[in-house]
């Protein structure tokens, strides 16, 4: 019985991060493209507001994880430096799903093995197996032949995903360098409490300057549309609730487990994105996409054995 109730919650935690994730992506799109709210940098201060708040309420009163303190000046500086790095990966994602079909964004978004990689070996100058980087190549190739596949090809919102996918893989390796002392080392729900309202701070300033007419322009949005407000709220949770649930999937399976549903996630959400928009899409562009999958796929399993 103990068992089966274990496989429940482990299902219930998937299903939730699957729909948070999925969920928060087609409805930045939704709101970015669709919707009329052309305001990426605002709508990633929203994410990071919510996540300020509701980190505080699941880490202080709910205890979901042990609150871990800042025990320096040094310690803080490392955490802004990450939430600055980690602000300009999402706002990167969402401008690009101003122009992107989702599905392409997801290809581009898979490359993200690739950008580890190369900044792991700057940072740190230490080569992987040959073996390793050779299962990149798929990678890389599948994103250049599915570019050339893309009917809705943006070169600006590639370049906008290109970076915000860089940056993601940059923030990752730079975690492991900057928070690598065992006494500075903080969980990912730790890390996002602190991370979030630095990234309100540094956001906030940057939508009034960058969105100058953000504030009107969704005043007005909200008096057009009733459910406005509450689709920035659902959106502004979801973002939370991505983090929460990927901390907990994390936390309860394996890597092997986490990988394998990390990789049918991004298909499933191409799959569901194609149904929702009707976004055109092309034989060589799915092709390039399975392309990139099965590189990421391979190379996940060249780290696994090689570990």
């Amino acid at each position: 019985m103990s068992s089966k109730k274990q496989a429940i919650f482990i299902s219930s935690l998937i299903i939730l991060w699957y729909s948070s994730n999925i969920g928060v992506l087609l409805l930045n799109k939704f709101l970015l493209s669709n919707y009329g709210f052309r305001f990426p940098i605002f709508l990633t201060m929203c994410h990071m507001a919510a996540c300020a708040v509701l980190s505080y309420l699941s880490i202080v009163f709910l205890k979901i994880v042990p609150l871990q303190t800042i025990k320096s000046r040094s310690q803080f500086l490392k955490i802004a430096t990450l939430s600055v790095v980690f602000c300009g990966s999402v706002v990167g994602g969402n401008i690009s799903l101003r122009y992107l079909a989702v599905s392409f964004n997801q290809a581009v978004g898979a490359t993200t093995p690739f950008f580890t990689a190369l900044f792991a070996y700057l940072a740190t100058l230490k080569r992987e197996a040959w073996v390793t980087y050779a299962a990149l190549v798929p990678v890389v190739a599948g994103v250049v032949i599915a570019s050339g596949g893309e009917p809705s090809f943006h070169f600006f919102g590639f370049v906008m995903c290109i970076s915000a996918t860089a940056a993601r893989a940059f923030k990752s390796v730079l975690q492991g360098i900057l928070l690598s002392s065992e006494g500075e080392r903080l969980n990912s729900m730790n890390l996002l409490l602190y991370m979030s309202p630095i990234a309100v701070l540094v956001l906030l300033p940057a939508a009034l300057i960058m969105e100058p007419n953000v504030v009107d322009a969704t005043l007005s949005l909200g008096r057009e549309h009733k459910f406005m407000w509450l689709l920035l709220l659902i959106n502004s949770v979801m973002a939370y609730s991505a983090n929460l649930s990927n901390f907990l999937v994390t936390k309860h399976t394996s890597a092997l487990t986490l990988q394998v549903l990390g990789n049918a996630k991004g298909a499933v959400a191409v799959v569901i994105s194609i149904l929702l928009f009707k976004n055109p899409v092309t034989a060589i562009g799915i092709g390039g996409y399975m392309i990139t999958v099965m590189g990421v796929v391979a190379y996940g399993e060249a780290k696994r054995r090689l570990r």
